[in-house]
């Protein structure tokens, strides 16, 4: 059971305080527990974080001013600790991983950052219409040429070009306030 929140005395108060936090916890866990996944990539972890950070956000609700962007910034934090903390377990299988025989010296940040791109990227590809998604994947996960793709969604060659560049496009658009473009 939840402690009372604190500073809220009269009944009334606690009343809709409660009742905002449970709206909150309505609207915002799914959003959250998608975050957290794309991040971890395991639905136990993402699970515990985003209930841990729920229960933070009830002790602390009186200072929050923007619980909902307080909760994201909370999941991703404690999912980067969650990764630098397990590290091994997370890389496991992973042929990026500093020290590796390629030569490659990822520094910790850098593999967070990657990964958080990662996840953002995914949760993009998962706004797009089913149509969309197709040629993306089609052309960038399967690896077909246009003139194939073109055989596969009985689409023109020129529509296909047309519709990937301008999925593309929105793609970067979306992408680009979050400090995500090709040059990262």
């Amino acid at each position: 059971m939840l402690k009372p929140t604190p500073g809220v005395k009269s009944s009334t108060a606690k009343g809709v305080r409660e009742h905002s936090l449970q709206s909150l916890f309505d609207d915002q866990e799914t959003p959250l527990l998608r975050y957290a996944f794309s991040l971890i990539g395991r639905r136990v972890v993402a699970e515990d974080i985003v209930q841990e950070v729920f229960l933070q956000l009830h002790i602390h609700w009186e200072k929050v001013d923007s619980p909902r962007d307080w909760l994201f910034r909370s999941v991703r934090n404690r999912a980067f600790n969650y990764i630098r903390d397990n590290r091994r377990e997370v890389l496991q299988g992973d042929d990026r991983n500093p020290g590796s025989a390629d030569g490659s010296d990822e520094t910790s940040e850098a593999m967070l950052l990657r990964m958080e791109a990662s996840g953002v990227l995914r949760e993009t590809l998962r706004e797009l219409n089913e149509d969309d998604l197709r040629l993306v994947k089609l052309k960038y996960f399967e690896g077909l040429k246009y003139r194939e793709i073109s055989k596969q969604t009985g689409l023109t060659i020129g529509n296909v070009g047309y519709r990937l560049h301008h999925i593309l496009k929105d793609l970067a658009a979306k992408l680009r306030p979050l400090g995500l473009d090709e040059e990262s």
